[in-house]
């Protein structure tokens, strides 16, 4: 009866493994893909120019606290009370423009920058899906979920020239 189950389950077995062998799966990074897009680049290009007033005002603050701070060091102990005060009241007033400035950029570049991926991501799951098909895989993983992948089974070049299209 063994004897039997032992093959019963050998032939179960050999009928799974040519199964398991036809499932094709392609790997693909995403990021490195989109964000290496010709979209991508034109995207960060505008970007740098339309806040490039912005970062200029944040590193004027900040090179403005850097110099109190400095005169704060160097002059500070041969000051009066009051100057020192005055000196260190205006050094904490420019570190939080500073940090208001440099908050207030960093969230609007953000926000610019998740409506972008918002409004990429149609046009990268119809790349994938592309992909998928004329590759006739069964699965695309994302790189970030595979430990390794074989070079030629990593699509992430073929995903880049689809979006560059």
């Amino acid at each position: 009866m063994s004897r039997f189950l032992l093959m019963f389950a050998a032939v179960l077995m050999a009928f799974s493994f040519p199964a398991m062998a036809e499932t094709k799966i392609g790997v693909v990074d995403l990021r490195q893909a989109l964000f290496s897009s010709d979209d991508a680049k034109a995207f960060s290009e505008s970007l740098q120019k339309d806040f490039a007033g912005e970062e200029a005002k944040v590193r004027e603050v900040q090179e403005q606290a850097r110099k109190l701070q400095e005169r704060l060091k160097k002059d500070g102990a041969m000051m009066n009370e009051t100057e020192r005060n005055k000196l260190a009241g205006e050094f904490q007033e420019k570190v939080k423009e500073f940090n208001y400035l440099k908050q207030k950029l960093d969230a609007t570049v953000s926000q610019r920058k998740q409506a972008f991926l918002e409004e990429a991501r149609p046009e990268v799951d119809a790349a994938v899906k592309e992909l998928l098909e004329e590759n006739e895989l069964d699965l695309i993983l994302p790189s970030e979920a595979v430990v390794y992948v074989k070079p030629e089974m990593n699509l992430t070049s073929q995903l880049l020239e689809k979006l560059n299209r």
